[in-house]
């Protein structure tokens, strides 16, 4: 028995027209396919389970304190509009933190669209039938999927709010990565004239996975979620973080033609670049972008103070004022995660890799980027 929702995406007209063949396979075979990605992507949201739950991951989430900014934006949005989000991705605890965010201020919950390696096992089941979370297969080009979830999104926006993110998955490197258009254009579908696009930016003075990531620098293969959790609880002992939740202004989209690809790629553009203005400059970032590998605390103090001065001329969202409070925050916390190490009055590199990743988280935002260590 088909629900509402997957009633209404074999009803759509680019779906009808798939279910007709024409694409090498029968009618018979695409519906075959188009019911088989629709029971796939069918999620169920029962969010006062979830809350009495909480999560098979909190001893890691009660290590990151979560903060936010700018929430009004988020307030006085769904009041009277149907709200997708936007976010950048640094971590698997995102899926977690940003939710939490809203639901921490009383805002309805959205539907958070995510990687279908999270859905194996028993933290899949609570995902799919518990948190709203809709698996998307990434990077693939066959056209029954690609359908099928355009318009399984479109239909979702009718009754829930959205949280995705443009990247597609995590920042391998470190660095904002370019938006993909796939989401944006299937939320312009849904035909909401209300509908509204709230930016979010995540930073984190820690990424609990930072080692991981720097490691592979890009994502090479997919590997199973199990032993991607086993290095979050590996990561996570002795791991202590704020995470800071950034919304930006609402963009109205109502009039944005989907048909448009222009138009879908400048929205996209857009976003992305509201993103990088609302994501938050952390003393690890900062510290990370002014090392050397080796350097005097009173040379990295100066270096540290003009790239403040060259963000504030910038308008970035700064966490810190100052070379001095930079490094009374970032040394003691990068020193114990094993990323530089102070000797003899001197700052010096231990992972190059990890500090490397955390000065790319800034360098959208800078004039002058380039390796320094």
């Amino acid at each position: 028995m088909l629900d509402e929702i997957s009633q209404a995406v074999l009803a759509r007209d680019e779906v009808v027209k798939y279910l007709q063949g024409g694409h090498g396979e029968s009618g018979a075979q695409a519906r075959e396919r188009i019911y088989a990605y629709l029971g796939e992507l069918r999620t169920t949201q029962r969010h006062a389970i979830y809350r009495a739950l909480q999560h098979p991951l909190y001893p890691i989430l009660r290590k990151i304190e979560r903060k936010h900014e700018n929430l009004h934006h988020v307030v006085s949005a769904v009041r009277n509009h149907r709200v997708v989000y936007a976010s950048n991705h640094k971590s698997h605890t995102d899926y977690l933190v940003e939710p939490l965010v809203l639901d921490d201020n009383g805002i309805r919950p959205p539907l958070i669209a995510a990687g279908i390696n999270l859905f194996g096992g028993p933290l899949g089941l609570i995902h799919r039938h518990v948190t709203g979370a809709i698996p998307i297969r990434r990077n693939t080009k066959d056209p029954a999927y690609l359908i099928t979830l355009k318009a399984y999104i479109s239909e979702i926006l009718k009754s829930h709010d959205l949280f995705f993110y443009p990247e597609g998955g995590r920042s391998y490197s470190g660095e904002l990565k370019p938006a993909k258009t796939g989401l944006i254009h299937a939320a312009l579908t849904s035909g909401r004239p209300d509908l509204l696009v709230i930016p979010a930016a995540i930073a984190y003075d820690l990424v609990l996975e930072d080692h991981v990531l720097a490691k592979q620098r890009v994502k090479k293969r997919q590997r199973p979620f199990t032993r991607e959790l086993a290095e979050l609880v590996r990561y996570a002992v002795g791991y202590r973080s704020r995470a800071f939740v950034t919304f930006g202004a609402p963009i109205a989209v109502g009039e944005v033609d989907p048909s448009s690809r222009s138009d879908v790629r400048d929205l996209t553009r857009l976003i992305r670049t509201r993103i990088g203005m609302l994501y938050k400059v952390l003393p690890t970032a900062i510290f990370a972008a002014a090392m050397r590998p080796s350097i005097t605390h009173r040379e990295l103090e100066g270096r540290i103070d003009r790239l403040i001065e060259e963000l504030a001329a910038r308008r970035a969202n700064l966490g810190v004022t100052s070379g001095r409070e930079a490094i009374e925050e970032a040394a003691g916390v990068l020193e114990t995660r094993g990323v530089i190490v102070l000797e003899r009055g001197r700052f010096r590199v231990r992972e190059r890799n990890v500090l490397r990743y955390y000065a790319r988280t800034i360098e959208h935002l800078l004039v002058t980027t380039g390796r320094t260590h």
